[in-house]
Order: structure tokens, then sequence, then C-alpha cells
């Protein structure tokens, strides 16, 4: 039997799958260091904080179907809690409902207090060893100058303070399909594996998130709908959610809006001020909520829905040491995310 011999690897990104990749190589006994440019862990199970509450401006829920997921879940009790959205109404442009909710739905799960809770508490041992460097952007992979069979990292901190990370043995990507492709364009000999990703397409969605305080007056609970998340037909508008709605949130109504991909596409360069008005007309028009909001904001994903996914779990070149991971391997769905990084890091491991 070949002995164990413990590998010092480099995740770049602390979304799902990147937590889910770099914690199975922690708990499997190797080294491990997380790079991530934000200053919080999630990527798009995000959430952003107001004076009204938070707003999950990303994934708004998730789904347990892979028996791996739902094992790596039981370690983190009570942490996720199921949301009373698994009736999501379908609606026309004019806010009709044009579908009546489903039976028996599948379960729709949030992580209390915020939909980024999951992951951060995944990505607790790996804060505790000081192997996480948040607001780092890697800019370039190169071989290391000492050693020229591992890798060494080119990355800008905050104030873009420029640092060298070195000695990696292998360096695994786990962002979106086009930044992965664009780092490993940055390699030496990465070509091949950068050309994989080419067939991947993803959609970019505009995010929009209202506060409405004045619903917390005596004798109104909510404003406008009955429902607490929807899909609609609108040409500006795919989904809406109620996030006060969610469990563990704060009581003030506050709605989270996302585009649709051929609207945000169409207006993804537009200035935030223009794409407030223009969702919030779209809002009032599928919600009948006429209310002035008291918050407004809002947040562009360049990447946000895999409209043609690469079809495998995930990538991975032993002759390099470079290696890829993301929901959008697979599909857009958080479990999706979580199969890929596990998938990588029992490939890799």
């Amino acid at each position: 039997m070949t002995p164990f011999k413990s590998k010092n690897f480099a995740v770049i990104g602390a979304g799902m799958a990147g937590i889910a990749c770099a914690r199975t190589l922690l708990q499997a006994g190797h080294q491990v260091t997380v790079f991530e440019k934000s200053a919080n862990f999630g990527g798009r199970m995000a959430s952003r904080s107001s004076p009204f509450g938070s707003f999950d401006h990303g994934v708004q829920y998730f789904t347990v179907r892979d028996p791996r997921f739902a094992r790596a879940l039981q370690t983190v009790p009570g942490l996720c809690k199921r949301w009373s959205a698994s009736s999501v109404r379908v609606l026309d442009e004019h806010g009709q409902i044009t579908d009546a909710k489903v039976p028996n739905p599948e379960a729709h799960w949030v992580p209390t207090p915020s939909m980024n809770a999951l992951v951060k508490r995944w990505a607790q041992p790996l804060q505790e060893q000081g192997r996480v460097e948040l607001e780092t952007r890697i800019s370039h992979l190169e071989r290391d100058a000492l050693k020229n069979q591992q890798w060494q990292l080119r990355g800008i901190g905050p104030g873009g303070t420029q640092h060298v990370y070195s000695g990696f043995d292998a360096v695994l990507l786990a962002m979106p399909a086009e930044q992965s492709r664009l780092l490993l364009n940055s390699a030496q000999k990465a070509d091949g594996l950068a050309q994989k990703i080419d067939r991947v397409q993803m959609a970019p969605c505009w995010a929009l998130m209202l506060a409405f305080p004045q619903a917390m007056q005596p004798g109104l609970s909510a404003l406008g709908p009955q429902w607490n998340a929807a899909r609609s037909t609108h040409h500006r508008i795919a989904w809406l959610a109620r996030e006060s709605s969610k469990p563990g949130r704060g009581a003030v109504e506050r709605w989270t809006v996302q585009a649709s991909a051929a609207w945000s596409q169409e207006h993804l360069e537009d200035d935030p001020q223009r794409v407030h008005a223009k969702l919030l007309k779209a809002f009032s028009e599928v919600t009948g909520i006429r209310a002035e909001p008291s918050h407004v904001d809002s947040r562009r994903w360049r990447f946000a829905q895999t409209t043609a996914p690469l079809g495998k779990s995930h990538l991975w070149d032993a002759k390099t040491g470079l290696g890829v991971c993301g929901d959008w391997c697979l599909g857009q769905r958080v479990e999706d995310a979580f199969v890929s990084g596990l998938e990588l890091a029992l490939t890799v491991a």
C-alpha cells in the first residue's frame, strides 16, 4: 500500500463549490488555502445587509436530492430551515397566477439567518487554521520560481497590495466559467483545460432589493400579494420573493426581484438608477404594490444562470496539477456546486 502523502492545495473561490472542495481535502489530511476576491464567503449564495434587514440577492433557496449533500447537511443540524415558498406561483405579464401551486412540491431550504450562513459554517475549520485569504483576487498562475513542479499565485489584496503565494502542488479553480478560463490562460500549458470551458455559457442577472417598513403599521401584515415567491413571464422580471417570509429573517417587508436573463443582458451596462426605475415599475405591475420603497438597492451578477453546462462534474489535469469546479459544470443549483466541488476533491485527494 502506498503511504499517504499530504499535498498543498490552493482553492480559488469561496462559494459552495470551493468550500465543499476545500473542506473535503482538509478532512482527508491535506493542506489547503482558500483565496476569495470578496470580503465574505458564499459566492452567489450571498446576502446583503440593510437598515431594514438582509436580502438574499443571489441564490434564493436550495433543494436536496443527492444523498451526499443530505449527509453533509446533517453536520449542521438546525442551520437550514424549510421555506414555505415551496408552493411557488407562476405569473403572467400582468401578475395574474397562471398555475396553481404544485401538490407535494419539492422542499425549498434556506440557511439561517442568511443564505451564506451554510458556506460560512463549513468554512470555519479553514478560517480557524488561518487558511483563508479574503479580499484577495488571484490575477496569475505560474510555476513556482524555486520548485518548477509546484505553482505560485500572484494576488492583489486590499488597497491594491500585491502578494505572491507559492509552494502549491495543485491549484483548483471554483469560479464562474469565464473567470476560470481567463485565469487558466495565464498559466503555462493550461490552454487545453481552458478550451474545454469554451462550451459553457452563462447569462447575467440584475437583482433589485426593496424594503417597505410602512407595512409594519398596526393592522397591516404585508403589502400586495398573499404569495411569498413567484416565477414571472414579465419581460423584465423572472423571479420575485418576499425576503421577510423566510425563516430567521427580520419582519420588515422586503422583496428581492431578479430580472430575466434577456433583459439583464440587454441592460447589462446600464446605470443602476436606470435599472432601479425600470425594475421597480415592473415590480409594481406584477405585484400591485404601488407604495414607494424606503430602501432600494441592486446587484449586477455577470455570471448568474448557466444556459449551457459543461456536462461533467469537474475538470482535472493531473499532469499540470490544475482543476476546475463550479455549479456551471452540472447546471446552476446549489447542490450542483456542492457535488462539483466534492467530486473534484475526491478525484485529486
